[in-house]
């Protein structure tokens, strides 16, 4: 154990001084969440609103009127059909349906509201600009009973931004792409300096030298994404509800499990230029299909058992449930066994295919 601490601290010092690896693996999702957070600044642009009149009297286009004079929303009034389509394809934010009881006869009416939630960022700020807007109208149009009650059907809505949905997500990606960085390209290029043939010719046993370099990378993933999840909180307003040790539980199983795919593809690779395009192969298909910049379901049907099962998926939406929702573990237990599957898997397949014997030859 004192031979896999010492070997962890000179990898960590070596890890230190190069000052281009650091800069780069915090790089880009800094960079990243300074776009979502740009992009979403500014004034607000009106809510694209949907309106279905079916009570079609004087009650319903003085609503309407009102509603149009708020200027928070472009309004169309049309058919259902229509306007379930345009929600569909995202023209739409919102749809309110306005029903044939929708009378000033002092029973309130129930108003419904449709919403996409896979084609709203920020549902979370549309419904209550909707309902004091509604308030708002009711108190122009009478100062009575209550004209209507409003009853949202099928909402799905996060609450939260398109930047605290991608946070998350992004903090998985730097797992997996600092894990993998840090086992498979570093043993190809050991292989390739020859380091490997002095270091076994050393007191140093194989299971010192993967000891070091997998607690050393545990330590280096731990403090860039402590500060990656600091950089969310404090320069984005990032919140993270859930509980913050089961987070960094995630943390630490999908760095486990990377590197291991990392030891399988440094295995397989025999030069540099083989492990960057082989570790492309593995990271770029989990970057799209795992939910990191939009949500699996809104994958075609097709794709959707494939990407569900897939390493980053399980880290991703363990780590989303938390940040987003406040999981708990017992809640994520279907990813925790998805996550301890597949570390199972590729602990053993890198220790099978990683040939020693050849390496310290």
């Amino acid at each position: 154990m004192e031979k896999t601490i010492r070997f962890a601290r000179v990898m960590l010092k070596i890890h230190i001084r190069d000052r281009q690896a650091i800069f780069f693996s915090l790089f880009f999702p800094l960079v990243f969440m300074f776009i979502i957070s740009f992009a979403s600044g500014g004034d607000p642009e009106p809510i694209e609103l949907g309106i279905v009149n079916r009570a079609d009297n004087e009650m319903a286009t003085n609503f309407i009127a009102t509603l149009e004079s708020t200027l928070l929303f472009n309004i169309t009034v049309g058919e259902e059909a229509s306007l379930r389509e345009e929600l569909n394809a995202g023209n739409k934010t919102v749809v309110l349906i306005l029903p044939e009881n929708f009378v000033d006869n002092g029973i309130p009416a129930d108003l419904t509201v449709l919403i996409d939630a896979s084609q709203v960022r920020q549902a979370a700020i549309v419904m209550p600009v909707l309902r004091s807007a509604l308030v708002d109208v009711e108190r122009t149009l009478r100062d009575t009973e209550p004209l209507f009650d409003i009853h949202i059907e099928d909402v799905q809505s996060r609450t939260q931004s398109y930047l605290d949905f991608v946070v998350p997500g992004l903090l998985a990606f730097s797992i997996m792409n600092i894990a993998i960085a840090g086992s498979g390209y570093n043993i190809v290029e050991y292989r390739r300096k020859g380091i490997l043939k002095r270091l076994f010719v050393t007191p140093i046993l194989p299971r010192d030298f993967i000891g070091g370099l997998v607690l050393s990378r545990l330590l280096i993933c731990l403090v860039q994404l402590t500060g990656l999840i600091l950089a969310a909180i404090f320069l984005f307003q990032v919140i993270f509800v859930g509980n913050m040790l089961s987070l960094y539980l995630f943390i630490l199983l999908g760095t486990v499990v990377f590197l291991c795919i990392g030891f399988c593809l440094g295995s397989i690779a025999k030069s540099q230029q083989a492990i960057i395009a082989i570790g492309n192969l593995v990271t770029f298909p989990q970057m799209i299909l795992s939910g990191i910049f939009f949500p699996i379901e809104a994958l075609p049907d097709l794709v959707q058992p494939i990407a569900k099962l897939l390493p980053l998926s399980f880290i991703s939406t363990g780590i989303r449930e938390i940040a987003i929702n406040g999981a708990s573990l017992l809640e994520l237990f279907p990813q925790l066994v998805g996550v301890a599957i597949w570390a199972v898997i590729v602990l053993v397949l890198s220790i099978r295919m990683f040939v020693w014997k050849e390496v310290a030859a």
